[in-house]
This record gives structure tokens, sequence and C-alpha cells, in this order.
């Protein structure tokens, strides 16, 4: 390849291996010539040996300096603790992605970094509820959209290298700028998210033996652990609260109808809900 990129020999380090960075070393394993896992947890690092997920496991960055791309995948206010920090360990070239929920201070946060770091913004559009290693599949990236975000300094290598691995996990490239991604992502993603805190926050407790499973998959991310969510709204905040604000505006509408007796006009409204829920879930 032109860029001089080769997956297959690649040292590639991971840091941060719970459900999204151990799901990533294991669809890897194999396909690049070695894997280093970083953690701050002993026993993550354990079972990622005792399991082969990583040929190599420390909470000792001091072991950064043998890889050749370094893919952060931690939430998103510790990756951005991590950045800073990063030149005291790298003096090598490496290639660095992300795989935070926001990118538009991930991927500033990168660009200040020396030149010797190529870097590129990345989000897995996947997941599931039960987090940790254990709960980490080699198949969680298959057909899952993974967005890239390029900035100015973003080389031909770097990209190569991300669109590299993005194929050998079985996952689909989108590619668009972080300011996009995150305006996107406050409505598809964080807004839902506090939506179904907020409905099973309403609940009245001794309505709880009567829920079925449309209170349970509405209110299903209100699950979520709030850690790993403090982040994302902090650095995606004024998206959040733009869709926030439109999702207040089509509650108003409804109770307004719904107050005034308007049976016709609610109708109507939840109808064109009903039309755009079978757009989006038939794209």
């Amino acid at each position: 390849m032109e860029d001089g990129f080769r997956l297959q020999h690649a040292k590639i380090g991971i840091i941060g291996l719970g459900l999204m960075g151990g799901s990533l070393a294991k669809a890897l394993k194999g396909k690049c010539e070695s894997l280093f896992g970083f953690d701050t947890h002993l026993p993550t690092l354990e079972l990622g040996l005792a399991t082969q997920t990583v040929d190599f496991a420390s909470s000792d960055f001091s072991s950064l300096s043998k890889v050749d791309v370094l893919i952060l995948a931690t939430p998103v206010n510790i990756i951005l603790d991590i950045i800073p920090s990063l030149p005291s360990f790298i003096k090598q070239n490496c290639i660095l992605i992300d795989l935070g929920s926001t990118k538009k201070s991930i991927v500033d946060s990168m660009n200040q970094l020396p030149e010797n770091f190529e870097v590129i913004g990345a989000h897995p559009i996947c997941g599931k509820e039960k987090l940790g290693l254990e709960n980490a599949d080699a198949n969680l990236y298959q057909s899952a959209p993974f967005v890239i975000t390029p900035s100015k300094r973003t080389t031909s290598k770097a990209k190569s290298a991300v669109t590299q691995i993005i194929s050998a996990i079985g996952a689909n490239c989108i590619e668009m700028s972080a300011e996009a991604h995150d305006h996107a992502l406050a409505f598809t993603s964080h807004l839902p998210f506090l939506i179904s805190s907020a409905l099973a926050k309403t609940l009245p407790k001794e309505f709880s033996e009567l829920i079925g499973p449309g209170f349970r998959s509405t209110s299903r991310l209100a699950g979520t652990p709030s850690h790993m969510m403090m982040g994302i709204l902090d650095s995606n905040r004024e998206n959040v609260l733009q869709a926030i604000q439109s999702f207040r505006e089509s509650l108003n509408e409804i109770e307004e109808n719904l107050q005034s007796k308007n049976f016709s006009q609610l109708e109507e409204t939840l109808n064109q809900s009903q039309l755009a829920y079978q757009e989006i879930v038939n794209k």
C-alpha cells in the first residue's frame, strides 16, 4: 500500500479493556502482529492474558513505547485526561485513534499533540448493556456503523490504519466531521439516554409490578452507568441541550392537544410520529 500501513504487521495498543476495547482486541486477534492491553483494573489485565485476548497486559504506560498504533477505548472524560500525558511515553511515530462517544473535544485535544502522533477520531456505534471484558464479544462490531472524523492533520497512513481496522472487524465505515458527529449523536444516542432516565425516574415504585416489554425497552438505556455518560454530556452539552429543546417541543405539542381535547390533531401528530418511525427503521 502506498501509505505503508499493513494491519498484519502492526503492533496495536488498546487503553481500556472494557466491553469496547476488549471486543476490539478479540476481533483483531490474529489480524495484527501483536496486541498490547492497558488498564488500571488488575483483574481485567489478568483476564485479558488468561483468555489470550491480548498478548501483553499492563497498567504501566511505559510499554507504550513498543506500539505503532494506539487506540483509546475508555470513557470520554478519561480519554481527555490521557491524551496530554501520551508524549511522556511515546517518542516514536504512532498512529493515535480514539473510540470516544463525542468527537470535537477529543479531536481538538489530539491535534495539540506533537507531530510524531498521527491522529484520527473514531466512534463505533454499537454496544450492549453488560459492560466489562467478561462481556466482550469478537462479533460486537459486525455490520455496525463506525464513524471516523479526520482532521486537517490526519495523514493518509492514519486514515488507512483505521479503515483497515474497521474492515478487519466487519464494521461499516462512515466519514464525517467531528462537529456533524456530535450534533447527530446528541439526537440519536445522548437524548435517548436522558429520556430513558427521566422515564425510569418518573414511574411510581408501586407500579413496578405492572410494567411490560414496552416500558422495559423504552427505559432500558437508564441502566447505563451514569459515570459512563457524564463525560459525554459535558463534552457535548450544547448539542444535547438543543436535542432536549426539540424533544420538549414535540412533547408540548402532544400535551397541548390532549389538554384542549383536540383529538383529531393529536391523532395526526401521532400518525406523523408513526410514519417517521417507519422511515427510520426501514432505512
